[in-house]
């Protein structure tokens, strides 16, 4: 009997395959791990933060520009802390990117408009989207820069009483 009638014949009428090429390729389809349902809190959270950091970014390097070409007194340090918000947005941002990467979930902007803008998700095999209104954007964004701005602050309060201590 032919190889090419044995089993399924995948692999013994291909004449190009190495017997490495076929166990690697095998050995990928068993590890991989089949991802079905739809995404966790968590996952969504991260979509979401990966919808509205970058939107967050572009607003403290613009407020950033607009601080050092002001006659603003303290328009250094303004434009040295946006700088530094903008650093931990933006490492926060590839995180994010990082995690969503790992648990192969893809975004992609569907639709925008004056009022919102919709995200299409594939989650391993699960397909949908979600929509952030303006309002919502606005508000969410206020609130993540505070955090962040608070975050900045105690950081620096920490390090002023280890250099305190140290004295």
């Amino acid at each position: 009997m032919s190889k090419k009638l044995e089993k399924n014949g995948l692999w013994e009428s291909s004449r190009m395959m190495l017997p490495q090429h076929k166990e690697a390729f095998q050995n990928r389809l068993n590890d991989k791990v089949v991802q079905h349902g739809r995404p966790t809190a968590e996952e969504i959270n991260m979509m979401r933060d990966y919808a509205l950091l970058p939107i967050i970014y572009s607003i403290i390097l613009k407020k950033a520009r607009e601080v050092e070409g002001s006659s603003e007194t303290l328009r250094v340090l303004y434009s040295k802390v946006a700088q530094v918000l903008a650093k931990n947005i933006h490492a926060d941002l590839s995180k994010v990117k990082r995690s969503l990467m790992e648990k192969n979930i893809r975004i992609f902007e569907e639709e925008k408009d004056d009022r919102m803008i919709r995200y299409r998700y594939i989650y391993g095999g699960y397909e949908d989207s979600f929509t952030i209104t303006r309002d919502y954007m606005r508000a969410e964004i206020g609130v993540r820069i505070g955090r962040y701005a608070d975050g900045l602050v105690t950081n620096m309060y920490g390090a002023a009483r280890s250099d305190e201590k140290q004295i």
